[in-house]
């Protein structure tokens, strides 16, 4: 079965995912390793359902048509052109987001 939608990381939020890996790895390789896997698991399921995430309430992000996928503490920043899913940023919801964008 073909996916309805490709995915596709942008450099900036594949760098997000091995900075999460370096952060837990620091305490658990194995632990590291099992959430980043869960993370993409997730995040792949925007390939078949784009509007998974939701419209975020901070206006910035809405103003750009960015949608939140929320993993666990971390929030996958999303926007869907055509039939491609882009991945922008996968970051820690306390992270302040005025500096991210």
């Amino acid at each position: 079965m073909q996916s309805k939608y490709k995915l596709r990381y942008l450099p900036i939020a594949a760098d997000d995912l091995v900075s999460i890996f370096h952060y837990i790895a620091h305490d658990s390789p194995e632990r590291a390793l099992a959430f980043v896997d869960r993370l993409d698991r997730i995040i792949g399921l925007l390939e078949e359902q784009p509007l998974l995430g939701r419209i975020p309430r901070h206006n910035k992000l809405r103003e750009f048509g960015y949608r939140v996928l929320i993993v666990e503490s971390y929030l996958v920043l999303y926007i869907i052109r055509n039939k491609e899913v882009e991945i922008h940023r996968v970051i820690h919801g306390s992270r302040n987001l005025d500096h991210i964008i």
